[in-house]
């Protein structure tokens, strides 16, 4: 996790920014970044205009971005050298901005590029301070105070003009859940007490577990991560934690699970959604030689293949035993309404009714076989032969 320490010495300018008023480009990326049109950003700093340029606010694009939720935005101005220890009119750093208003994502992906965490600005708060202080308690909350204990964020700083803590001022301001995440117990153990809390869906536990120095990537006597126990588990609070903080969605175990190929097997579409941002491999194969959505197939998870033909998953791809989701859908399904309407969700995303087994076998084939006269009609209708 990053240093908790804040910089030392006067507040650095931003990396490469101009002196003066910024450039004509320069103040029209920072208008493009109000809008958060991030095409019209792309375009601006191609040609030459600076992330790191601010104007006579001491706004850039790269904090609008932060302070605004505007991740996409934000990964286009770290990939084009943001200074992530550049610092706004308040003396704070884009954590600091993103904290306040509880953009989780944004803050996670912020202590991924080394933004410290324990800055002061100059109202005498740290992130962890303006997450609480200047925060509602609301999930989103609770989601930034969980990644900044994870980060290291000393809980118990005064406030540099009150003295108030970050657990007093939860206290306070009635934040029970904001409460809870500040006070959790950090572990004797943490490596062992990460891998359990993620099992048990306990989002504190993590936090303090990581905060004491368990790496994100622990495994279990199976080789399994603690997010892929987080999936298996369907603890959404816990992956989506781990997610933020850039555990690896695609970490397989001793049986060449993920926390990704489970999601087909368990057919949870808000886990789905939750490891999405991470960046799935979504050609990563299971010990069937099989994706995601073949299992899902299989089970009859209808709302789970619904979602999952939406990404750039391939419905036709061939698993070890020669079977493609459509296949395993009618060879292992029951052919009754769930199976149905998988098979129609399929079809519809691509998927050849008429590309056959190992054996030879069509789907069409494998219908009539089983009496499954719906999902025959169906294959027919889509040209099946």
């Amino acid at each position: 996790m990053p240093s908790t320490e804040p910089p030392t010495g006067p507040p650095p300018a931003p990396s490469g920014a101009p002196s003066g008023a910024p450039s004509k480009l320069d103040g029209q990326l920072i208008a493009a970044a109000w809008k958060n049109d991030v095409a019209e950003a792309l375009r601006l700093i191609t040609a030459g205009a600076n992330v790191n340029a601010a104007d006579d606010t001491v706004q850039s694009a790269f904090l609008i971005a932060a302070s605004e939720g505007y991740l996409e935005l934000l990964e286009l101005t770290l990939a084009h050298g943001a200074d992530v220890r550049s610092l706004d009119s308040y003396h704070g750093t884009a954590l600091i901005r993103a904290a306040e208003r509880g953009h989780a994502a944004v803050v996670g992906r912020l202590i991924q590029a080394g933004v410290p965490v324990g800055h002061v600005n100059n109202l005498g708060w740290t992130a962890l301070h303006e997450a609480v202080l200047l925060g509602k308690g609301t999930p989103e909350y609770v989601d930034t105070v969980r990644l900044l204990v994870a980060a290291g964020a000393d809980t118990t700083k005064p406030a540099e003009r009150d003295g108030t803590t970050p657990v007093q001022a939860a206290k306070d301001r009635d934040q029970p859940a904001v409460s809870a995440a500040l006070t959790a117990k950090r572990p004797s153990s943490p490596a062992s007490a990460l891998l359990t809390a993620a099992t048990s869906g306990n989002a504190d536990a993590v936090a303090t577990a990581l905060a004491a120095g368990a790496p994100i990537e622990s495994r279990d006597d199976h080789r399994r991560t603690a997010l892929l126990l987080a999936s298996l588990n369907d603890r959404v609070d816990v992956a989506r934690l781990l997610v933020e903080l850039g555990a690896d969605p695609d970490a397989q175990d001793d049986r060449q699970d993920s926390a990704w190929l489970v999601t087909g097997v368990t057919g949870s579409v808000a886990m789905l959604e939750t490891l999405l941002p991470a960046d799935p491999d979504l050609t990563l194969r299971n010990r069937f030689g099989g994706i995601s959505v073949i299992p899902a197939s299989e089970r009859g998870h209808v709302d789970y293949v619904r979602r999952v033909v939406k990404t750039k998953i391939n419905v036709n791809h061939v698993n070890n035993l020669g079977w493609t989701a459509l296949l395993e859908a009618i060879i292992l399904g029951k052919g009754t309404k769930p199976w149905q309407d998988i098979v129609q969700i399929l079809l519809d995303a691509g998927a050849n009714p008429s590309l056959p087994d190992a054996e030879g076998v069509t789907p069409l084939e494998h219908a009539k076989s089983r009496a499954y006269k719906e999902i025959a009609a169906t294959l027919q209708k889509a040209g099946a032969h």
